[in-house]
Parts: structure tokens; C-alpha cells; sequence
């Protein structure tokens, strides 16, 4: 495509035509190290309560700390920083991890932790919306979907084995111990990121979009209201996925659906890698539709538990691909401004995650379990129309 990122002279001629996993995982590992450092604290919420001297609850504004610096800090840092290098740019932001989670793991005084957080959320604000452009600029053209699915596939790893392996490491041996390892770990990735990732130049200041003219890219906000659509209705039904399981009387295996779905998202990252270069659109157009037949199937069948469990496979299935097709949907329509756009997206996807836990206790609340169905049904429906007016 004329406007996909182009191949600077700084990486390596090989890269061009065959994926280069060293540098790739690289970036896969620190998507990791986000989303564990994020999710960490809503694994070990009675430790960390007892630790720092304070409620749960409390406890649980750490979560949302650093989803607060992520939604403040991943334009403005973005548009900041566009013509800086990339490569010292990306360990900044890996780095950044190493000092915040030293600062949660000696740290005594609550304060000094709810700041270390908010930072957290800053650098990874940051590091999404590198990750997707940097894949992309390793690869050809003609790889550029397959490399960012090898990228992201920190992310669902950390949710469904990551977060429950960083929780049980946390009760064997503390959870300051736990933040202590995530720094030695984020410290050996910086290593590692330093030998495998190739070196880009920034964006030369000539050629730089403004926020509105990326906006205005054909196919950037078809690619964003899929997005906040789509990260809206998912974690509606997340954040309250306990509720929804009650009327077919399994609230109680709750650990046994997210197993369910997280193995399913696995496949689908799997199957997303294979396909994406070829099949880009549909495969969005899939993920919603079938989402949108998923919660259609519970809206009639919710008190079933062979319907739950089977419209939480497919829920799997439909979500784990979603983030790759999004930001390659995204970088092919951006070009040169990709990682402006992907810093949108980062915020979007906040944005997203924020309203569905808004919107699902305001229907929980008021009308039951029963209208998550319907509502993320009609949510669907204007992402499938969306996803079909995209450029990609």
C-alpha cells in the first residue's frame, strides 16, 4: 500500500520478507509486562490492603490510576515525541516500568503508590501506542498484519496465563516480592529489546499530520468507533461477567468460563495471525457479527449453562484477534502518522473500557442482567456498519 510505513534503512534488509521474531516478541514481552503490572493489584487486593494500610477499595484505585494516566497521557506524549528516534523512545517506556514497579515494591505509603501507579498508566500509554507502528515498520508491506498480531500477543497471554501465575506467585512470597520480580524481568526485556529491535528515525517535522488531519484520514474513524463500540460491549459483559452467569446457576465456576475464554482468544490470535494480511475486513466484520450472534443467543438462551459456555467460547473467539485487526486496520490507514493514530486508539480503548464498567452497572442496576444482551446486540450493529464503511 502507498500510505503503509516505510522500511527505513536502519533495519535490517532481511526483515523485509520473513518475520523477525527476536525483536517482535520483544515487543510482545513488554505488551506483557503492561498489562500484568496493570491487573497485578486486582489479583492481590487483601495482601496489598494489608500491606499498605488500607481498604480494598482503596487498594482498587490503583487499577484505576493507572488506566487514568494511560487515557491522559497517550496523545498529548504521542504528538510529543513523534520526532524522537524510536528505538530509545520504545526503552524509555519499558524502562518506565522497571522504576514505577520498584517504587510499588518499596514503597509503605500509599500516596507514593497511587503516584507510581499513575506514572505506570503514563508509560503505558505511551508504549501501546508505539508497539503497533514499530511492528509494522520491521516488515513488508505484505506482513505488516502478521507482525502486529505477534506483537500483541503479550496482552491476551498475560490476561489468561500471566495475571493468575503473577496472583499465586503474590500469595507464596508477597506481593512486594511479586513487583520486585517484575522489575528484574522489565529489566532484562530492556537488554534484550536493545539487541533484537532495529533503530527508526522519527517523523520528520515537515511531514507531520496534525491530531484533526490523522482524524480525518480516510478509514481513522471508522477504525475508532469500532473500537470504543466493540471495547464497550466486551467489557460490559466482563466486568460483570459474574452476574451474567447467575440465571444458569454457574456463578460459582466463574474461574472455569474465563479459562473457557481465554483459551479461545489464544486460537483467535492464532487464526487472526494467519489470515489478517489477506482478509483484514472480513475478519473485522466477523468478530463483530459474531459477537453481536453471541449476545443474541444469551438474550433467549441466558439460563442455559450449554449455551453460556458456548457463547463464551465463541466470545473468546470473536475478542482475542480484535486488538491485532484494529491497530493494523489503523496503521494501514495512518501510513507515516501511525503511531498518532494508535495513541487515539489507546485512548479510545480506555475510553471503551471505562464505559463499560459505567454503562453495565447502570443496566445491572436498573433493569437486570438481562439487557447486557440486547445492549451489546445493538452495539454490534453499529460496529458491523462501521467496520464495513472502513477503507481497509
Amino acid at each position: 500500500m502507498s500510505n503503509s510505513p516505510a522500511i527505513t534503512d536502519s533495519a535490517p534488509a532481511n526483515q523485509r520478507q520473513a518475520l523477525p521474531l527476536g525483536g517482535l516478541l520483544a515487543l510482545a514481552s513488554a505488551g506483557f509486562i503492561t498489562i500484568l503490572t496493570e491487573a497485578m493489584p486486582a489479583g492481590l487486593l487483601p495482601q496489598m490492603s494489608d500491606g499498605l494500610g488500607v481498604s480494598p477499595a482503596l487498594v482498587g484505585q490503583l487499577v484505576t490510576l493507572y488506566a487514568l494516566g494511560s487515557l491522559l497521557a497517550a496523545i498529548p506524549l504521542t504528538l510529543l515525541t513523534r520526532g524522537w528516534r524510536r528505538r530509545p523512545l520504545l526503552l524509555i517506556a519499558i524502562g518506565g516500568f522497571a522504576l514505577v514497579n520498584s517504587v510499588t515494591a518499596f514503597s509503605s505509603h500509599y500516596g507514593v503508590t497511587l503516584v507510581a501507579r499513575f506514572f505506570a498508566g503514563v508509560f503505558a500509554g505511551l508504549l501501546w501506542a508505539l508497539l503497533a507502528g514499530y511492528a509494522s515498520r520491521m516488515v513488508a508491506p505484505h506482513l505488516q498484519g502478521r507482525a502486529i498480531a505477534v506483537a500483541m500477543l503479550g496482552a491476551p497471554l498475560a490476561l489468561s496465563l500471566g495475571v493468575p501465575a503473577g496472583t499465586f506467585l503474590g500469595t507464596t512470597v508477597g506481593w512486594r516480592l511479586s513487583f520486585a520480580i517484575m522489575t528484574g524481568l522489565t529489566l532484562l526485556l530492556l537488554i534484550w529489546a536493545r539487541w533484537q529491535l532495529p533503530d527508526f528515525a522519527g517523523e520528520p517535522a515537515g511531514k507531520r499530520l496534525g491530531l484533526r488531519q490523522v482524524l480525518n484520514l480516510p478509514g481513522i474513524r471508522p477504525v475508532l468507533w469500532v473500537t470504543f463500540t466493540y471495547v464497550l460491549a466486551h467489557n460490559m459483559l466482563y466486568t460483570y461477567v459474574a452476574p451474567l452467569l447467575g440465571p444458569a446457576g454457574i456463578a460459582a465456576e466463574i474461574d472455569r468460563v474465563l479459562l473457557v475464554f481465554g483459551l479461545a482468544a489464544l486460537l483467535s490470535i492464532w487464526l487472526a495471525g494467519v489470515l489478517i494480511d489477506r482478509w483484514l475486513r472480513v475478519l473485522l466484520v466477523a468478530s463483530c457479527t459474531l459477537f453481536g450472534l453471541i449476545a443474541l443467543a444469551l438474550a433467549f438462551w441466558i439460563e442455559s449453562p450449554v449455551v453460556v459456555y458456548g457463547a463464551v467460547a465463541l466470545w473468546g473467539l470473536a475478542f482475542g484477534g480484535l486488538p491485532a485487526l484494529l491497530q493494523t486496520a489503523l496503521a494501514k490507514a495512518a501510513g507515516a502518522s501511525a503511531d498518532a493514530a494508535q495513541s487515539m486508539l489507546v485512548t479510545v480503548w480506555n475510553l471503551g473500557i471505562a464505559g463499560g464498567g459505567l454503562v453495565g452497572g447502570v443496566l445491572l442496576q436498573g433493569w437486570g442482567v438481562g439487557t447486557f444482551a440486547w445492549a451489546v446486540v445493538l452495539l454490534m450493529l453499529l460496529a458491523v456498519i462501521a467496520s464495513l464503511k472502513s477503507s481497509q
